[in-house]
């Protein structure tokens, strides 16, 4: 137990510039006392002492402002960082390494039964105010921007923003959307709809400039030949002499 004590408070140490010795993070951390309440009501709740599991969690949420299900699973050294407003679902795993800001929501999208939490793999960064929502996986080493709301799988390494969330940077490289499908947010119905129109537009555009050209050649084998007619001598002229 002391050897996670340590392990908790060294991860911390490390990860936060604000935290300027051991007994700052022992005092001041609700995130990181949140984590050590967890593991007591997670233990309850592994012993079907679900009733007494629940109301230590509500303890927990009461003092530190970070409302994690006894029913998830957690791995070490999570860092929760300034602790208010985080929520993590009852079927949630969250792996080893892994840093949780503010307001971040590990939910669910429905009633169904079952797995219906996100789980999140090691060494993810989750920014302020995100939420991921459903039974869907956020991968190894990934960063999810603050205020994002990723619905879909996180490929590993990747970097994903927006609402809904879309990836932007994977394996250190920046991702160029080209396709409007490919955003999936609100606005997407309407740039595909503008997309189109502009190409209606441009090939009209080229057929009347097509027409134009064609215009413009036969206007230059007219001038031709009226020059051409111009520069000869011989001609007849009706009625000449009489």
């Amino acid at each position: 137990m002391f050897d996670r004590i340590r392990e908790d408070v060294r991860s911390v140490m490390e990860r936060d510039p604000a935290a300027r010795s051991w007994i700052e993070i022992l005092l001041c951390y609700p995130g990181l006392w949140a984590v050590w309440f967890h593991r007591v009501s997670h233990r309850l709740w592994r012993m079907h002492l679900r009733l007494p599991a629940r109301i230590l969690s509500q303890v927990a949420r009461f003092f530190t402002g970070v409302d994690i299900h006894p029913g998830a699973l957690l791995g070490r050294r999570l860092f929760i960082d300034h602790a208010t407003g985080v929520v993590i679902g009852e079927t949630a795993i969250v792996g080893s390494g892994v840093t949780i800001y503010q307001g971040v929501t590990l939910g669910g999208t429905g009633k169904q039964h079952g797995k219906r939490h996100p789980t999140i793999c090691d060494n993810v960064f989750i920014g302020n105010n995100a939420n991921v929502l459903g039974n869907i996986t956020v991968g190894e080493n990934s960063r999810v921007g603050a205020g994002s709301v990723v619905l879909t799988d996180v490929p590993p390494n990747s970097t994903v923003v927006g609402v809904p969330a879309h990836i932007v940077y994977r394996n250190g490289e920046r991702i160029l959307i080209t396709d409007p499908h490919d955003i999936k947010d609100p606005l997407s119905d309407a740039l595909i709809a503008l997309s189109a129109r502009v190409e209606e537009l441009e090939s009209r555009l080229g057929t009347h400039a097509s027409e134009k050209v064609n215009f413009a050649m036969e206007e230059a084998e007219r001038s031709a030949y009226r020059m051409e007619l111009s520069q000869v001598n011989e001609y007849v002229s009706m009625g000449e002499g009489i």
